[in-house]
């Protein structure tokens, strides 16, 4: 407990550990019914989360659930691209209404509301944090079985914005195979864990690559560690994801929708059960 604690939550910005998790939760609007949030997180860049995300609410809806991403990477936004997405954010001083893909995925990220999609989003962590939640609070999302948010990289403000004041139900770890996968899993368990969340899986990206002509497995960024960090924190829901040249590039097309992964049913189960 902080020093000089007047017990009062709403009034408080530290994040002590006597903090009821849900006292900042933003509620709601008249226009939503969002059953559950499903958070995507990693501890550093580049390895894949927004694709994983995407496959996840893409993966989903092939299986009838209504989807919806919110893509919480302000600075960062790629979400629109995987999806195809052009069309701006519509709406006025009360509400916005998300932009929703080809297969009925609702999307609204920061690059659906910018002149260009180049435009560099130069804010800092407060402002961040107000966006996220108007992207909650003041979108028309309607009925929503999966909401995935789109976490940037690492534990920082958008992080703790996202955790305090969504319901998140669960998160989503993604790593890669080298030698920091302990330390990104570790930290991503340790944050769930602080904000009384459960992991509800844990996938690997660029795992191997499977040779076209002799089905080989080749482990190009050495072998996977993947399995033994699940048993290490009680994962029990686990997908190895390949290397295929397909994937980016359906990804790089808007055509996210058309590519599924059989390796990552066992998380999608996962989610169904929450």
């Amino acid at each position: 407990m902080a020093e000089n604690c007047n017990h009062n939550c709403s009034s408080c910005s530290s994040n002590c550990a006597d903090r009821d998790p849900k006292s900042l939760l933003e509620p709601q609007n008249e226009y939503s019914n969002i059953k559950k949030v499903i958070g995507v997180v990693s501890g550093k860049g580049g390895v894949g989360k927004s694709l994983v995300t995407s496959l996840l609410a893409a993966s989903m809806r092939n299986r009838g659930a209504n989807t919806a991403v919110l893509d919480a990477d302000i600075t960062g936004p790629c979400i629109p691209k995987a999806f195809g997405l052009k069309d701006r954010v519509v709406g006025d001083e009360n509400i916005m209404y998300p932009v929703v893909s080809a297969a009925g995925t609702k999307v609204i990220s920061m690059n659906l509301m910018l002149p260009d999609e180049s435009t560099p989003v130069l804010w800092r962590g407060p402002v961040i944090g107000g966006v996220i939640k108007q992207f909650w609070n003041q979108v028309a999302w309607g009925d929503v079985d999966y909401m995935f948010v789109d976490m940037p990289p690492g534990t920082g403000d958008v992080a703790l914005t996202v955790f305090q004041s969504l319901p998140v139900d669960g998160i989503i770890v993604v790593t890669s195979p080298n030698e920091l996968v302990g330390m990104i899993v570790e930290k991503a368990v340790r944050m769930a864990d602080m904000m009384n969340i459960p992991v509800v899986g844990l996938v690997e990206n660029m795992s191997y690559f499977e040779c076209p002509n002799c089905s080989e497995k080749h482990y190009i960024f050495g072998e996977s560690k993947v399995a033994a960090m699940a048993d290490q924190y009680n994962i029990d829901a686990v997908a190895q994801l390949p290397i295929d040249p397909r994937v980016p590039a359906a990804y790089d097309n808007g055509e996210i929708e058309n590519v599924e992964f059989e390796a990552l049913d066992t998380i999608l189960a996962k989610i169904e059960s929450l």
